[in-house]
């Protein structure tokens, strides 16, 4: 049971992103909530990024509202983020753990515990005493999921964390996501992979040209697209 009020759900309403009078998004509207895994589908160029930076507060809307169940600095609190490229401090795969924990506040006696289970989740025990910019990119990024492990966070954000890996670095990072979810984490993924998406979406939000065309439960949006663009999508046609 949850001892703090829940963060979510979160409210993204007619959210734009404008720069040097470009719109690269327009009109994004969603809520979501918690018991789901929601992942952000859409080529490359179409805006997902961008929305999951503006969700977890890295950049500020242009015009709308992001609002959570709570005050931001409470939200912030209860979040991480895992980016497309981790950057891994100039110390050990268990400093790297360490560090995040000490950033967040938590006292140096019970870091050791937490940093432990954390390398365990993700695999990588046995790496703890490792440096970690030699570490692998399939491990360098399971680090990185490491060290939003050990923060316990209620939502987790992923950007495209399996770009440009192998099938078996992949298969070992989507391990540790249904992990996360198997504690209660919400899981708010961007993929343009439509394989990847099938195994762990349990919703979905479509983008196309910085819109949000569609939205709804995996099954459906995969079975019966409603939008002409997911349709395309889904069929491997290529969208501009």
């Amino acid at each position: 049971m949850r001892a703090t009020p829940s963060v979510l759900p979160l409210h993204v309403r007619g959210v734009s992103y404008v720069v040097d009078g470009k719109a690269l998004l327009s009109d994004i509207d969603f809520t979501l909530t918690d018991g789901s895994r929601t992942i952000m589908l859409g080529p490359n160029g179409a805006g997902k990024s961008l929305t999951l930076r503006l969700c977890h507060g890295l950049l500020q809307p242009s015009t709308g509202e992001i609002s959570w169940a709570v005050p931001h600095r409470v939200a912030a609190r209860a979040q991480a983020m895992v980016f497309q490229r981790p950057v891994m401090l100039r110390r050990s795969a268990a400093a790297n753990v360490a560090y995040a924990l000490a950033v967040r506040g938590v006292p140096r006696r019970r870091r050791g515990p937490r940093v432990a289970e954390a390398l365990a989740a993700a695999g990588l025990a046995d790496r703890a005493a490792t440096p970690a910019r030699v570490l692998s990119a399939g491990q360098q990024q399971r680090l990185a999921l490491a060290r939003a492990w050990a923060l316990e966070p209620e939502v987790l954000f992923l950007d495209e964390p399996t770009a440009n890996l192998d099938p078996a670095a992949t298969h070992a990072i989507e391990r540790v996501i249904n992990a996360f979810r198997g504690r209660g984490t919400k899981i708010v993924m961007t993929t343009h992979d439509l394989g990847q998406a099938r195994r762990l979406a349990d919703h979905v939000l479509f983008l196309h040209r910085g819109r949000l065309v569609e939205q709804g439960p995996a099954e459906a949006f995969f079975s019966r697209p409603a939008s002409r663009e997911a349709r395309s999508f889904i069929k491997g046609e290529l969208l501009w």
